[in-house]
């Protein structure tokens, strides 16, 4: 069995600690674990390994997060991987700083990132870990606050949100989503 973790986020240093860049944040973390690296390949940095029989390929696309869809599209047919097969991992602003939830399928609910997946699949049906970042700007804030770096009271539990991530990811490639949701989600 083959799988597909796409982490979404901005290439370059000035996007590198940014809330908006989490999903590349959890898949580094997860590379590093993995003891694995990533390297540049086809619209994403890629990097690969076995867990449990089932071969994990990780992506973190190089085109920027509203052109995700391409390479998530890219890798999908490359590898012949199927939707069911992939998950995305991205910021959410709706829920809460240190809260992660897994779904089979959702709205973009304005994530530009998930809108370019959605459109380069032809819907919203594949499976989303969506993690926190909470909704703390004012009216009109929202880029500026996604897009920057993330508190120290933020980043000193941030290595545990990760690692909690990162299991919930070998989770729903070991035993699937329903499982994972009813394991993980609060």
């Amino acid at each position: 069995m083959k799988y597909l973790i796409v982490g979404l986020g901005n290439i370059g240093p000035a996007y590198e600690l940014t809330r908006h860049n989490i999903g590349f944040l959890v898949l580094d973390r997860l590379a590093e674990q993995q003891k694995i690296t990533f390297n540049s390949s086809g619209l994403a940095f890629q990097a690969d390994f076995k867990f449990k029989s089932r071969q994990i390929y990780l992506i973190k696309p190089t085109t920027f997060m509203n052109l995700s869809g391409k390479a998530v599209n890219y890798w999908m047919k490359d590898l012949k991987i199927a939707k069911e097969n992939v998950l995305v991992i991205t910021d959410d602003i709706a829920l809460p700083y240190e809260k992660m939830r897994m779904r089979a399928k959702g709205s973009a609910a304005g994530h530009n990132g998930l809108k370019s997946v959605e459109e380069h699949l032809g819907g919203n049906d594949y499976a989303r870990l969506k993690f926190g970042i909470s909704d703390n700007f004012h009216k009109g804030q929202q880029v500026d606050y996604v897009l920057s770096n993330f508190t120290p009271n933020e980043l000193a539990v941030l290595p545990t949100l990760m690692d909690k991530a990162g299991e919930m990811i070998l989770s729903f490639c070991t035993v699937g989503i329903e499982r994972t949701m009813n394991l993980f989600n609060d």
